[in-house]
C-alpha cells in the first residue's frame, strides 16, 4: 500500500508539469521524533461501544515498526520559490488509558497516518553564510491506515479520510554541490472521517509534531 501511496505523489508531481521549467529539483528523505496531543473522537459502533464521544491521548512511538518517515520533492523555480509534493508517513497509537475507558481493544493509525500534499517552499540564501534557512506549507489528503477491534468487530484498512495541512521551518547546510543534510519542525493538521466494517464511523481531527532530521540530493 506504501507503494500505491508513492504512486499517487507521482502522480501529483505530474499534474503541477504545466509551470515552467525550472532550474533546480531536490528529493529530500527524512525521519525524526513525532507526538501528537490529544483529540476528540467520536462516532458508532454498532454491536460494540455504541455511540462514543471522548478524548483520546495519543502517542507517536516515532522509532516503532512501521517508523515514521517522509519524502519531499521541491522544484526550485528561482533562488528563494519552490513547488512540490510531500508525503510524510505519521502514525498515532491510543493510549492504555484511553482504550480501557472507552471499550477499545484497538484504537491508531499506524501503518500510517499517511499525509500527502502539495506545498509551496520559501528559502532564504545568504553569500555571508552556508547554511540555508527555509519554510513552507502545504494542502493535500489524510490517508491512514485505519486499526480499530471492539467486541464489535475489527476494521484495519487504509481510506481517504479527509483535508490535511502541514507546516515546516528548517535549516539546510550543504555537503557537496547536490548534497545537503537538514534539520527541522514539521507538523500536521488532518480531519479524519473514517468507517467501520461493521458499519459504524469514526472520527477525529489530529495535529502532530515532529522533529526531523535528513538528506537532500539536488540536481
Amino acid at each position: 500500500m506504501t507503494k500505491r501511496l508513492l504512486s499517487m505523489a507521482v502522480a501529483a508531481v505530474a499534474a503541477t508539469s504545466a509551470v515552467p521549467a525550472l532550474a533546480e529539483f531536490e528529493l529530500s528523505a527524512y525521519t525524526g521524533y513525532q507526538t501528537a496531543p490529544h483529540s476528540v473522537v467520536e462516532g458508532n459502533d454498532p454491536g460494540g461501544v455504541g455511540k462514543f464521544d471522548f478524548t483520546a491521548g495519543w502517542e507517536g512511538k516515532s522509532s516503532a515498526m512501521p517508523p515514521y518517515y517522509g519524502f519531499r520533492g521541491t522544484w526550485w523555480r528561482s533562488d528563494t520559490l519552490g513547488y512540490g509534493v510531500e508525503f510524510n508517513h505519521a502514525k498515532v497509537y491510543s493510549d492504555d488509558g484511553t482504550r480501557r475507558d472507552n471499550g477499545f481493544e484497538t484504537l491508531e493509525f499506524t501503518d500510517g497516518l499517511n499525509i500527502l500534499t502539495a506545498n509551496v517552499m520559501r528559502r532564504f540564501p545568504s553569500e555571508s553564510r552556508s547554511w540555508t534557512p527555509y519554510a513552507g506549507g502545504g494542502l493535500g489528503v489524510s490517508i491512514p491506515h485505519v486499526e480499530v477491534t471492539t467486541s464489535g468487530g475489527k476494521t484495519f484498512n487504509y481510506q481517504l479520510a479527509g483535508p490535511a495541512v502541514t507546516w515546516v521551518a528548517g535549516v539546510k547546510y550543504p555537503l557537496t554541490d547536490t548534497w545537503s543534510v537538514f534539520g527541522e519542525y514539521k507538523g500536521t493538521y488532518s480531519m479524519n472521517k473514517v468507517d467501520l466494517d461493521n458499519g459504524g464511523d469514526l472520527e477525529t481531527n489530529i495535529v502532530t509534531n515532529a522533529l526531523n532530521v535528513g538528506v537532500s540530493f539536488s540536481f
